[in-house]
């Protein structure tokens, strides 16, 4: 159950004009147009969560010394609604997206929000905004909720007031060339986290951690930076925002282990479900960039892939760093990524049996 009608809708009386929605649906890029809604709920110490609205889409007003400016204590989470082929809209594992901010808002000293509240905000933003999910191939609306403190203080300690709120807008491929191998850059003198940080975390410091590394892989050529672990500077972790995953000669697919520096992926869980079920080796474990240098030579490692809701699954067609230039299975997605992409979006857009009973629909 939900609490979509706790959140009670003020239509905006400017929405955009039919004309303006549809050249925007149109021409779609990657978080740069937003509904005409955004849904917003407000939290204090003194009486909890309330104040549960959709309203305009609208600049905030901030005071100065608002405590995020100051202290970063904010988390956000990502997710997508789908136009099936019938209208209808839906959205993938949104209970795991609630639970994660809830984790999230717990390492970084927040209000955990309800998984019921959750659900109401994007239920009601999306169904105050439905005429703005596209229907083109590839194209989805993003969906953004994310909570920050609010509170007007100086001071080190958790805020006694936070803003919740989910804004919306509707992409085509996060990459602009789509389902294509991508180049990734190997950085070996920045870290993403470190042991006992905010890795485990969806929060904006661990990807403002990621801009300079990220910088340097585009001025290398590559399109991603991939990260290795802050303690021996060996293991392979994650890419600026996705998880990454080999494929050996076996046809087993191996990923990093959960160790708290590395994102609990959705996707990342989805891909470990679906390869078990179609009776792949999964292996979650530690994996050192020597190993998987090693692999790529000797032919061990076949494939190799990242993936995250926005771009779902990429492969990867090449990894740089100072020292080395590898091209994988020839700069061409291999067919293990490639199933695993077709399976995982065609079950987002109702083109084939929901087994897992992933899909939530919202409108």
């Amino acid at each position: 159950m939900t609490e979509v009608s706790t959140f009670a809708v003020k239509p905006s009386p400017h929405p955009r004009s039919l004309a303006d929605r549809a050249a925007a649906l149109e021409d779609l890029h990657f978080g740069s147009v937003f509904t005409d809604h955004m849904a917003r709920a407000r939290w204090t110490t003194a009486a909890g969560w309330g104040e549960r609205r959709v309203e305009a889409y609208a600049p905030l007003q901030l005071d100065p010394a608002t405590a995020v400016f100051h202290y970063a204590q904010e988390v956000f989470e990502g997710l997508k609604a789908y136009r099936h082929s019938d209208g209808s809209v839906w959205t993938f594992r949104p209970e795991a997206n609630a639970a994660r901010l809830a984790a999230s808002a717990r390492r970084l000293a927040l209000p955990e929000l309800s998984e019921a509240d959750f659900l109401g905000s994007i239920e009601a933003l999306v169904q105050t905004d439905a005429e703005w999910v596209p229907s083109s191939p590839g194209s989805s609306l993003y969906l953004r909720p994310f909570m920050f403190a609010s509170e007007s203080f100086i001071g080190v300690r958790p805020s006694g007031e936070v803003e919740y709120l989910v804004i919306a807008s509707p992409v085509g491929p996060y990459f602009s060339a789509g389902f294509t191998p991508v180049s990734i850059w190997v950085d070996r003198d920045f870290h993403r986290v470190g042991p006992g940080g905010t890795g485990a975390a969806k929060c904006g410091g661990n990807y403002a951690a990621s801009l300079l590394p990220q910088r340097i892989a585009a001025e290398n050529g590559c399109e991603q930076v991939c990260f290795l672990d802050a303690g021996t500077n060996s293991r392979i972790e994650e890419l600026g925002g996705m998880n990454t995953f080999f494929v050996t000669a076996d046809g087993a697919i191996h990923t990093p282990r959960l160790s708290g520096t590395i994102l609990e992926g959705i996707t990342r869980s989805s891909i470990l479900q679906v390869a078990e079920q179609t009776g792949r080796q999964v292996r979650e474990r530690d994996i050192t960039l020597t190993e998987v240098l090693d692999g790529l030579g000797s032919g061990e490692v076949t494939e190799v892939f990242a993936c995250g809701t926005a771009a779902v699954v990429t492969p990867i067609g090449r990894l740089k760093s100072t020292d080395f230039d590898v091209a994988i299975n020839g700069g061409e997605a291999g067919p293990i990524t490639s199933e695993l992409y077709e399976t995982i979006t065609d079950i987002q857009y109702g083109r084939r049996p929901d087994a897992f009973g992933w899909m939530h629909r919202l409108a």
